[in-house]
């Protein structure tokens, strides 16, 4: 259940929360943002960690007969997804918050162009 969660979450970032970050006037810009930031620990950061737990779990205790590399496969997609995003997407968005460029902000442009990723 939470595989499903976590995918309508990334669906809305992509499609709706950073698209719609390019319409904020300027001066709006980091106050939306940071309303978005105290809001992540609650529906993305818990989430997350309860699924990745999850998938830790499921490496031991999994259904008679599941084949390994799905289990293990499972596991290597959530932590790639988390690490990519530490790398790229995260440190970016720390970058935007800090760019007094808000809407124009090459980091938002990047994230724009490249967080498809994240749903594939």
């Amino acid at each position: 259940m939470l595989g499903f969660y976590n995918a309508g979450v990334i669906w809305a970032h992509e499609i709706d929360t950073f698209r719609t970050w390019k319409l904020i006037d300027k001066k709006d810009f980091h106050i939306v943002q940071l309303k978005h930031w105290k809001k992540l620990p609650y529906w993305v950061f818990v989430p997350v960690g309860l699924s990745l737990v999850g998938s830790v779990v499921l490496v031991w205790y999994h259904p008679a007969g599941s084949p390994l590399w799905a289990i293990y496969g499972n596991l290597v997609c959530q932590l790639l997804a988390i690490v990519l995003t530490a790398f790229f997407w995260g440190r970016w968005q720390a970058r935007l918050s800090r760019d007094n460029l808000g809407p124009e902000s090459q980091y938002l442009n990047m994230i724009l162009k490249t967080h498809w990723i994240r749903l594939s």
